[in-house]
């Protein structure tokens, strides 16, 4: 069998150790005569699995007992609804705008204004530079007070990231579906952090939401009962059905993580898979990246051929090199290599000397 490099966004390549262990307990988990996701969320061994799975994440990213972990299902598309919900509380909740997530984030949110939830406010738009910088503190117009902050860390679409965190006195919520766990950060300067599964965690289907536990009771009389963090919570986000495979999955992939070094271990690698990439973009005319250099992603890099008329040949030729999934966005077009957590230096460099024969055959 042959594992080619998967660049794609999200459903994401995940640790081909992690493929193969799943694949050796399918149908005989634990001497059980059946596979983990045939077993009740509610038996003790499964029960083990969960809190596993949530023990090594608190691990690696150095949650305190002042948060909560949830294991929620729905995507971190509804959680564009749920944090208003949640925590709007009849105030003020600032958004800033840096891509496409945080925008479509925000406009989830103004929705909730018409119920008298509260008020939600732009403090700045990135679309004004076509999502290639970050807009400048100075002139972000936040709002004293606010209910809570929230923010995109990493722009998958187009390739722009924050790596230092906002400097705002009020909650900060961060979307981190594509960038959680692929460097080291101080949970205790978040109000919550969620993420989609998909990218750097397991398979699609589970959401993960960090949340500091003094925001737990403040959620809307309008908010549904499985939306409410404080129910999920209470009920060690069991309340319905969870995602039992896929959080099953997450666990496997904590303990990968854990056994490479930690998050401090992989982000060392990620630096280098970025720097090497960016290397190959930034060494060449025939390539080009319209990120400010001080933003760029080191998760989703996006570039563009000189002549895009050659596009379809380089994913076609791609493809045949057992390199898949760079096409990039229809939103913006040219090709995008997603390097999450489980993509190696070698596959980047392998990426990156394609590109290198590629510009010499065409260019």
């Amino acid at each position: 069998m042959t594992r080619f490099a998967n660049f794609c966004a999200g459903p994401a390549s995940m640790p081909t150790a992690v493929l193969e262990r799943a694949q050796a307990e399918m149908l005989d988990w634990q001497g059980l005569g059946t596979s983990v996701m045939e077993i009740s969320h509610r038996s003790t061994d499964y029960i083990e699995v969960a809190q596993k799975a949530e023990a090594n994440l608190r691990k690696l990213m150095g949650i305190s007992d002042e948060y909560a972990v949830l294991f929620l299902q729905g995507g971190a598309t509804l959680q564009f609804s749920a944090i208003p919900l949640n925590l709007m509380n009849g105030g003020v909740a600032d958004y800033l705008e840096t891509g496409t997530w945080s925008n479509k984030a925000y406009k989830e949110a103004k929705r909730y204004e018409a119920l008298g939830l509260g008020q939600v406010n732009l403090v700045a738009a990135g679309s004004q530079t076509q999502f290639s910088d970050i807009p400048d503190p100075s002139t972000w117009q936040l709002t004293k007070g606010a209910s809570y902050f929230h923010y995109c860390p990493n722009e998958t679409i187009h390739g722009v990231q924050m790596f230092d965190v906002p400097k705002v006195d009020t909650p900060i919520v961060a979307d981190m579906s594509s960038c959680i766990l692929s460097e080291p950060i101080s949970v205790d300067k978040f109000g919550l952090i969620y993420a989609g599964a998909q990218k750097n965690i397991g398979p699609a289907g589970l959401t993960l939401v960090i949340i500091r536990k003094d925001l737990l009771e403040q959620a809307s009389e309008w908010c549904p009962m499985v939306m409410n963090y404080n129910n999920q919570h209470t009920n060690d986000s069991m309340l319905n059905t969870p995602s039992t495979y896929a959080w099953y999955l997450s666990g496997l992939v904590f303990e990968w993580l854990l056994e490479q070094g930690g998050v401090e271990a992989i982000a060392k690698v990620n630096h280098t898979k970025a720097k090497t990439l960016y290397a190959a973009i930034d060494g060449s005319d025939f390539y080009h990246n319209t990120v400010n250099p001080n933003h760029r992603s080191i998760m989703n890099v996006p570039f563009h051929l000189a002549d895009n008329s050659l596009d379809k040949r380089f994913l076609e030729e791609s493809k045949k090199a057992g390199l898949l999934n760079l096409k990039g966005h229809r939103a913006v077009g040219g090709m995008r290599a997603s390097i999450y957590n489980a993509i190696t230096l070698e596959q980047v460099q392998a990426l990156a000397a394609f590109m290198a024969e590629f510009e010499r055959r065409y260019g």
